[in-house]
């Protein structure tokens, strides 16, 4: 009686459990406990009740939703069926679309013909024109052009008529271009990094000038600068008539090699950078030259005006003693009486007197016009040191390299010759002026005592 007491229990409690997990409900009802056998059977009874309650509930619920299922099943079934078939009418379309598509292919190769060809010289024109335009002055008053021939040059599709329109146009306008001269306005950069808006005169596609100064066209960039070396003055000068003119003709230094020339040109040296890559030693001649010079110079207009004064003191018979000659003729006067030996030494040493004033600064003038060509020579071995120092350093493959050592000995020996070539005739001019003062002045004394020797009877 107890075991059937302990399993009855053990059902109701399994029973109540199981019913509240198949509600699926949140709280549990408290639990009930049997007082006697009479309750735990109609709890018992009660439980079964519930739970078949329950069960049948789901059955209903299962089977509408089996329905329901079946229904999907069957509309998705149908939904496949729909979807076959139009994949399979559209499997057919693409087979006679890729067979017509090849026919038309076919059909617009030969249709083509040689225009593929055309069409590929076409590209090359345009290729061709933009390489020439890329380095013409003209693209600076046509920028855009630049842009459209390189992106037709590179065009895999056929080209429209408008843009088989704009070749032609381009290929017209280089041609129209280059036979006219024009001002536009640009932006010019000048040699100092600014930007400023002026007006460009271009003359066709040879050269552009602006404010008076020869300009460059970048064709990176599609803009104009000015050169930073501009061109001798006899070409710059015809700049300022150029712009000036309205019409006719003008003198203007055109390069007709489009910027080469002038490219080489303003590479050429000034005087001032020759004297710069002289270095030390051919300031120091330059130097030296010019203290020569001076010295000549000035000792060429002394002995100018000396024999002046020389010629003037010939004519007359009053002595001056502002000239050598003067002098000369002064001893004479206070030496009337002297016997003829007296006479001579007495005028010997008034000769001697005025030689140093009439030869003076010779030698000077002579050492410097010795030593010119020397220092020209020093400057020329330090030169071609610096030159082989550089071939050890770096080789002969650069000729930039040795092209500083070069410079230099060149230089300074051009310049040694410079000054010591007028130094030489310089000297040869002051010396042969003196010489033929001092001959005067012998030939004046040698008369003057060859008369007061006969005078007393000698």
């Amino acid at each position: 009686m107890k075991k059937l007491m302990i399993t009855l229990s053990v059902m109701v409690f399994a029973g109540l459990t199981g019913g509240a997990i198949a509600q699926e409900k949140p709280q549990q009802k408290p639990e009930l406990k049997a007082q006697s056998l009479d309750q735990l059977l109609e709890m018992v009874k009660k439980g079964s009740i519930a739970e078949t309650a329950e069960h049948k509930r789901r059955e209903a619920e299962f089977r509408a939703a089996k329905a329901q299922q079946l229904a999907l099943l069957k509309k998705a079934k149908a939904e496949k069926l729909a979807q076959e078939r139009r994949s399979d009418r559209l499997e057919a379309t693409f087979d006679k679309n890729e067979v017509r598509l090849a026919e038309y292919e076919k059909l617009l190769a030969d249709r083509l013909g040689t225009l593929g060809e055309l069409f590929g010289v076409v590209r090359q024109v345009s290729g061709d024109l933009r390489g020439i335009a890329s380095g013409s002055i003209i693209s600076a008053q046509f920028p855009d052009r630049i842009k459209f021939l390189g992106e037709f040059a590179q065009k895999k599709e056929l080209p429209e008529i408008s843009e088989l329109r704009r070749l032609w146009y381009e290929l017209q306008l280089e041609m129209t271009e280059t036979g006219k001269v024009v001002k536009f306005p640009a932006t010019v950069i000048t040699t100092d990094g600014d930007q400023t808006e002026t007006t460009v005169t271009r003359v066709g596609p040879f050269n552009a000038v602006a404010d008076g100064k020869y300009l460059k066209f970048i064709s990176e960039t599609g803009k104009l600068a000015e050169l930073a070396t501009q061109p001798p003055a006899r070409f710059t000068d015809t700049v300022a008539k150029l712009e000036k003119a309205k019409s006719g003709m003008v003198a203007f230094g055109l390069d007709p090699t489009r910027g080469a020339i002038l490219s080489l040109l303003i590479e050429v040296p000034t005087l001032n950078e020759r004297v710069q890559q002289g270095g030390i030693i051919g300031y120091l001649t330059l130097a030296l030259g010019a203290i020569g010079l001076l010295l000549a110079t000035f000792q060429y207009f002394y002995l100018l005006n000396v024999g002046n004064k020389v010629r003037s003191q010939m004519k007359k018979d009053v002595v001056d003693e502002s000239n050598p000659l003067g002098r000369v003729l002064a001893v004479y006067e206070a030496n009337r009486g002297v016997d003829v030996e007296t006479l001579e030494l007495k005028l010997d040493e008034a000769i001697l007197k005025s030689i140093p004033k009439l030869e003076r600064g010779l030698t000077s003038i002579k050492v410097l016009s010795v030593i010119a060509p020397l220092l020209g020579l020093l400057g020329t071995v330090t030169g071609m040191i610096k030159t082989f120092q550089a071939i050890t350093l770096f080789g002969t493959g650069d000729p930039k390299v040795m092209a500083g050592g070069i410079s230099q000995a060149l230089v300074t020996t051009v310049e040694g010759l410079v000054v010591a070539i007028p130094m030489t005739f310089l000297y040869t001019l002051v010396a042969g002026r003196s010489k033929s003062i001092i001959h005067v002045l012998e030939e004046q004394s040698a008369g003057i005592v060859a008369i007061h020797a006969e005078k007393h009877g000698v």
